[in-house]
């Protein structure tokens, strides 16, 4: 039995120690580890119209992915995307501002993360208008359409992305 007692004190040892729930900086706990990626993105402040309910969803869909999201209702969005350098031809419903970029319309929040890891010297992404299937503008039964996310810079875009 004295054989086996140190064996024994381990086995029951180490699940209790996993389960403290505890964890440092070097090894954070599953808990811990969502916390440190959550911290690691920047605040996506979102102006949107206080009656714009697809503008909610892109907002939760941002916050899913991890981002920590802010709402401001504004009664004009025009001044917003005008400051944030978004071109009327590239509007959308709502205009999100995020690591100093401008982020127009349904935009998905990897191309917003890539964006982001990339840098690129833009104004920012947009969506032009609410295309179905685009992040917060899904439709139960109704086919996603195809659609393209464009680095605006400047009064130009060229395509980032393809949906």
């Amino acid at each position: 039995m004295r054989r086996f007692f140190p064996i024994l004190i381990l086995t029951l040892a180490l699940p209790l120690a996993a389960c403290s729930g505890g964890g440092d900086d070097a090894n954070p706990a599953p808990a811990d580890a969502a916390r440190f990626a959550r911290a690691d993105l920047p605040l996506v402040t979102v102006y949107k119209s206080p009656t714009c309910g697809c503008c909610s969803k892109w907002a939760d869909h941002m916050e899913a992915a991890g981002f920590p999201v802010e709402t401001v209702d504004v009664a004009d969005l025009s001044a917003v995307k005008a400051e944030h350098g978004i071109p009327a031809e590239f509007g959308s419903c709502h205009t999100a501002v995020v690591g100093g970029y401008a982020v127009e319309g349904h935009v998905p929040a990897e191309d917003v993360k890539r964006l982001l890891a990339e840098r690129p010297d833009a104004a920012g992404l947009a969506v032009p208008g609410m295309p179905t299937g685009s992040p917060g503008m899904e439709t139960p039964g109704r086919p996603a359409q195809p659609y393209e996310v464009l680095l605006v810079q400047g009064g130009d875009a060229t395509v980032f992305a393809r949906h």
